[in-house]
């Protein structure tokens, strides 16, 4: 063996490690939590192979998850360019480079001296440690499948619910068979790092990688696998921005996505409309896909309604039974909405029976907390067999940091000063809050304005001095619409595809989007009966247009008036 003070393969290891280590940090293409740890580790070229070597089986695990070892070995391609073999192998305590060397060699040979220190009890890892078979996932941001069952696999690490303790606050979760002190000690030693005061916020975990784009970091997005769950590919852990006001929901959530139907079986999740309660439930149905390959299937609980009372005057309930029943886990958003439709709940209170005993697992979402529903006490005390926990307004950190996550993901450069102004003006709830951002931005595209304070505040004014939305309604928004481009209300209902009424249709479903709280299915009834996709795509097309269209966005501004300007007006 060479000196290892010269030793080639050594010195260019840490070169390549150290360049490889600086541009993952310059492209943000991992977590913090990640990069502190890839800054452990030590590299060293065997024979053409790069041999990582960690200090801990704790590292090993999370450097080898797949999106993880992805990006690494993406970064390390576009550093000397060319695919290189890596290989991580674990050397406890390892600090001497003689030592590290010989750790890497062992690794490369098979030899079980890549255990590390005598004595130490690690069991040696060799190639079978290289990236193309990586590790499973125990965080958030491993999305990588697991080889085991996670009762075994998540040992010690997946919060149990005697260990939920956030010290959370006025949105206090209770969970009626387990002590008052559950909560989630989410701390450094398993990767998930929830903020521990109220000015502290983070963003969510990646999701499973389709493949790495090289040089570009991380190309998350959930597994296609499944399609029929109509998940909505935006709604995932890695965009959902976690503070004082949802922490307890999110670890909640997390967790349940970690163990389907072994954590909290229910998890009923409640607070206002446009807080983050569909988001997370769609967060959960996309990792587990991921991770577990589960059966998912979402639904609204209009939707379920509407879906049983076709079941049964077609005759076709087995089929129906079938796909709420034939799952591993059923996610009902605004459960609220099957209230005083006995026959539906009686449905409901069958499917949710044959789940639970199936050891299958359900959450749902709701406006109000368990005891405020109108249902059977028979269903109530089925929802209070789990945890419930509750969704606040975001308070001024977190909106910032909405606003920010929003800004990123579309690619804006906004001005922190910016992004304080909306969300101190704007506080009703999230939607609205981004809904603020997409018009400051557009006008300042459209008009070639670079965005600054100014700019928000001649957009906003109108906006933030009338935020009270509590008497629009989405006849009264089709009403104006109607009159505004000239047409009936009969025409925004119908199926006329003439480009001024479809226009306007669109128009009016971004706008109940945004300025009520009624759910995509309920605005979709009210367009005549439309399904809730068309609604989604309305909205997202408005969206669109408004940056690059300034007749789009001056059709929105001016009948965002006028709507506001109607609900105002006292009516005798």
């Amino acid at each position: 063996m060479s000196d290892p003070v010269t030793d080639p393969g050594a010195e260019f290891g840490a070169q390549l490690w150290e360049s490889v280590v600086e541009a993952l940090t310059t492209s943000n293409s991992l977590t913090l939590s990640y990069l502190a740890m890839a800054r452990t580790c030590h590299a060293v070229d065997v024979e053409g192979t790069l041999v990582v070597v960690v200090n801990s089986k704790f590292v090993k695990q999370r450097l080898t998850d797949r999106a993880v070892s992805a990006t690494i070995k993406t970064a390390v391609a576009d550093q000397i360019g060319y695919d290189m073999p890596i290989i991580y192998t674990v050397a406890p305590g390892a600090k001497d480079l003689e030592v590290i060397i010989k750790a890497a060699r062992a690794a490369v040979h098979g030899d079980s001296v890549a255990s590390g220190a005598p004595g130490s009890g690690a069991p040696g890892v060799n190639a079978d440690a290289a990236a193309s078979s990586p590790a499973a996932p125990a965080t958030p941001g491993s999305p990588a499948a697991p080889t085991q069952a996670p009762s075994s696999q998540f040992k010690g690490t997946i919060p149990t619910p005697a260990e939920l303790n956030l010290g959370h606050g006025a949105n206090d979760a209770v969970a009626p068979s387990a002590p008052q002190q559950l909560g989630l000690e989410l701390g450094q030693e398993n990767g998930l790092v929830v903020p521990d005061t109220q000015t502290v916020v983070e963003f969510g975990r990646p999701e499973q990688p389709k493949k790495a784009a090289r040089g570009k970091g991380l190309n998350v997005r959930p597994s296609d696998v499944l399609d029929d769950s109509k998940l909505n590919p935006r709604y995932t852990f890695d965009t959902y921005v976690v503070g004082s006001s949802n922490r307890f929901a999110y670890a909640a959530s997390y967790a349940v996505a970690e163990t389907p139907a072994k954590t909290y079986n229910p998890l009923f999740i409640y607070g206002g409309s446009g807080l983050g309660k569909t988001h997370l439930l769609h967060g959960i149905g996309h990792y587990t896909r991921a991770y577990h390959k589960s059966k998912v299937k979402y639904v609204n609980s209009e939707e379920f309604v509407s879906d049983f009372i076709t079941s049964v005057s077609e005759g076709r309930m087995d089929a129906f039974k079938r796909r709420y029943r034939q799952v591993d886990i059923l996610l009902v958003d605004d459960i609220q909405f099957l209230q005083d439709k006995e026959q539906t709940l009686e449905e409901f209170f069958h499917t949710f029976n044959a789940l639970y005993n199936a050891n299958k697992q359900v959450v749902l979402t709701s406006d109000q907390p368990t005891k405020a529903l109108k249902i059977d006490e028979r269903l109530r005390s089925r929802f209070d067999m789990g945890l419930s926990t509750d969704v606040q307004p975001p308070d001024l950190e977190t909106r910032i940091a909405i606003l920010s996550r929003r800004a990123q993901a579309d690619k804006l450069d906004v001005p922190l000063q910016v992004l304080e102004y909306i969300a101190s003006r704007i506080s009703a709830n999230i939607r609205e809050l981004e809904g603020a951002l997409i018009r400051v931005t557009a006008y300042a595209s459209i008009n070639k304005l670079k965005v600054d304070l100014p700019v928000a505040e001649m957009v906003l004014k109108d906006l933030v001095s009338t935020q009270d939305t509590g008497n629009i309604t989405a006849a009264l928004i089709i009403g104006q619409t109607a009159d505004y481009f000239g047409i009936t209300i009969e025409d925004l209902y119908s199926a006329n595809r003439s480009r001024t009424i479809v226009t306007a249709r669109h128009i009016a479903m971004y706008l109940c989007r945004e300025m009520t709280d009624l759910s995509l299915p309920k605005i979709g009834r009210e367009f005549g009966g439309r399904d809730h996709t068309t609604v989604m795509s309305a909205d997202k097309k408005v969206r669109t247009q408004m940056s690059a269209q300034a007749d789009t966005y001056k059709q929105v501004t001016e009948l965002t008036s006028r709507i506001k300007q109607a609900a105002a007006t006292p009516h005798s």
